[in-house]
């Protein structure tokens, strides 16, 4: 597992796990993040169940488990957080962040020493010593209840399923031919994205945020002008339409 320094300071940094060139072959590459500041860490959408020993291994050479005080998960799915019952049984203690909806569905992936923290629709904030991130809702994009997570100082959005390509093992890490990136982006957006209604309500509240990095849960991050080049781009993308619904019956 590759792992990169996304953003750093004399406070705390960002990291990004992923590239998985050893995992299973019909298992999506994902990305995972870590806010390590000096005396906590927050894990980011840690993964699904089958990444969990070489995600461990990773995050050991950069911190103590112990520091892992909070868990954030931005909503469901197994590629998300199907980890979390082995997170569960290593962690000393932590608080899992989540959207309140799925507390029920999230709870059977086993939970103990890690107490859920139900996050709000209009979202909220996590407090890491002096780092203040600030939950942002980004509901049907592409779950039902869906958050994102941004961070005003190194002025990164972590948007889950939003800017995600899949792509092979192993690929650069930023976007750097952002026109030939679009192809590889569009039809997850068209089938995974259900309503331009959601879609619209998140931009007009993300064009507000000063983003230097946009940082998807799968496929390369967008960096400095390609993420107002991303926004333009699926502004424009119709979605909810990668099944032809209009076919004649028989």
């Amino acid at each position: 597992m590759i792992v990169k320094t996304i953003f750093k300071n004399q406070n705390y940094q960002w990291l990004m796990f992923g590239r998985d060139l050893d995992k299973p072959e019909k298992v999506i590459d994902t990305n995972q993040y870590v806010v390590n500041t000096r005396h906590r860490a927050l894990l980011i959408d840690p993964g699904g169940v089958e990444l969990f020993t070489p995600m461990l291994a990773s995050i050991l050479k950069y911190l103590p488990i112990q520091k892992i005080t909070d868990i954030f998960s931005s909503h469901q799915d197994p590629d998300v957080i199907s980890s979390l019952g082995l997170w569960d049984k290593t962690i000393v203690k932590a608080n899992l962040h989540a959207p309140w909806i799925w507390e029920g569905f999230i709870r059977h992936f086993g939970m103990d020493r890690i107490d859920y923290v139900a996050v709000p629709d209009e979202g909220g904030s996590i407090e890491l010593d002096n780092c203040v991130l600030q939950i942002i809702p980004a509901h049907y994009l592409h779950s039902s209840g869906n958050l994102h997570l941004y961070d005003p100082e190194a002025k990164i959005l972590m948007s889950g399923d939003v800017g995600a390509a899949l792509e092979k093992p192993g690929e650069p890490l930023f976007v750097s031919d952002f026109d030939a990136h679009c192809e590889k982006m569009k039809f997850f957006h068209q089938r995974w994205m259900p309503s331009n209604r959601a879609k619209q309500y998140w931009i007009d509240q993300v064009r507000k945020l000063d983003i230097e990095i946009l940082a998807p849960q799968h496929g390369r991050l967008f960096k400095g002008d390609d993420v107002a080049r991303f926004l333009d781009w699926f502004e424009a993308l119709q979605v909810g339409c990668a099944i032809p619904f209009d076919q004649p019956e028989d």
